[in-house]
């Protein structure tokens, strides 16, 4: 039996997560290693861990690591404390191979903790671009650190193989985010109003938004454009989700928390879960922001996304996605254009098999190969 660590330290990337857990911990082959750091174990955030808990899988670790603030220093410092916990975890409790997700900046010191252990790591969704962000350069530095490569498209798996990685190690499966839209049984309208104890209205949007790291001192100014836009809009109700822990993010939230405290077509949730955004999504008229889920999950349920300045900028998109820059007046131009959109479900990010696509590559590595760490770097031929 192998032990596969799979790494889980917020709120959107567990729910990603969830179909190649669930996919583990039901294969007779396989032993799930669960390791739960982040913010699943802030207060601040709603101790997500808890939903974690109520899924009912087994929690092989829980690893703190999170600084109070979130200014640069606070997360090189939560960086820092990533690697020394996972080196410690994988030293005692040493896993055949780890899994991590995505492009966040503590996946950095826990990549650097299995690479210094020699443990190989499979990425998900690698050579992407998001250049209003420093994911970007994160997402390209676990490229460079990982074994196995699970990619979202056909695109990002040749930009991966154009890093130097060997295009036998390197898979388009789709995105992991599909498979939840595809299996899970969404909840209705009703059964959202009832669980967050506000009633939508006649039209509502979904509204997430981060800070642009890679851009100084801008979040502030573009979620006041934001909240300018919705307030013009006084017809359409809008439900507001936290931004993540990144810098700047506390006061992205405390901004919208301000709005919704003047204006009355809004309400601010810090977390949701998975099923219950899916299905806030599904039901809404658009979606608003630069979040990721815009980009993936808003174009498979066939609603329109409006994507708001840089974070996401170099992405894939759907013909769904309407850019704008964080301006008022563009947002509200691009809130009468996504009204008059027609929702159609897009299959860009595959078929919603990407957890099975994943294990058994992951499988036929560990059982029937033998993995070496001593990767070369593949040089693409000029055409």
């Amino acid at each position: 039996m192998k032990k596969i660590a799979v790494i889980t330290a917020t709120r959107a990337e567990y729910g990603l997560l969830i179909p190649l857990i669930r996919r583990i911990t039901e294969d007779a082959e396989l032993e799930l290693c669960l390791i739960v750091t982040g913010t699943h174990l802030s207060d601040k955030y709603g101790c997500t861990i808890n939903a974690i808990r109520k899924d009912g899988f087994l929690i092989a670790h829980e690893i703190p690591i999170l600084e109070d603030g979130n200014t640069s220093f606070d997360i090189s410092l939560t960086m820092a404390n990533a690697t020394k916990g996972f080196a410690a975890c994988f030293r005692d409790d040493r896993p055949d191979m780890v899994v991590i997700l995505g492009d966040r900046t503590e996946m950095l010191g826990v990549a650097v903790a299995a690479m210094n252990e020699r443990i190989p790591i499979a990425h998900i969704h690698g050579g992407e671009v998001t250049e209003g962000a420093v994911d970007d350069c994160i997402r390209h530095a676990l490229t460079k650190i990982s074994y196995l490569h699970f990619t979202s498209a056909e695109v990002y798996r040749k930009r991966v193989i154009q890093m130097g990685e060997s295009p036998e190690r390197v898979f388009h499966v789709g995105a992991l985010g599909l498979e939840n839209i595809k299996n899970v049984q969404l909840f209705s309208r009703k059964e959202l109003e009832d669980s967050i104890g506000v009633v939508l209205g006649k039209e509502y949007a979904v509204v997430t938004f981060h800070p642009e790291t890679l851009e100084e001192n801008t979040a502030e100014s573009q979620v006041e454009e934001i909240c300018a836009a919705m307030e013009a809009r006084s017809e359409i109700f809008f439900l507001i989700t936290a931004a993540n822990a990144d810098a700047g993010g506390e006061n992205v939230n405390r901004l919208f928390m301000k709005y919704v405290e003047k204006c009355k077509n809004a309400c601010f949730v810090y977390n949701l879960g998975t099923k219950f955004y899916l299905s806030a999504i599904k039901n809404a008229a658009f979606v608003l922001g630069n979040s990721s889920s815009g980009i993936y999950e808003a174009p498979a349920l066939g609603v329109p996304t409006i994507n708001i300045g840089n974070r996401q900028k170099g992405r894939l998109m759907a013909e769904s996605v309407i850019n704008c820059i964080p301006k008022r007046e563009e947002i509200m131009r691009a809130m009468e254009k996504a009204e008059k959109s027609e929702h159609f479900i897009s299959t860009l990010f595959g078929d919603g098999k990407t957890s099975e696509k994943i294990v058994k590559t992951i499988k036929v590595y560990l059982m029937k190969k033998n993995i070496s760490l001593k990767k070369g770097f593949y040089e693409v031929k000029e055409q």
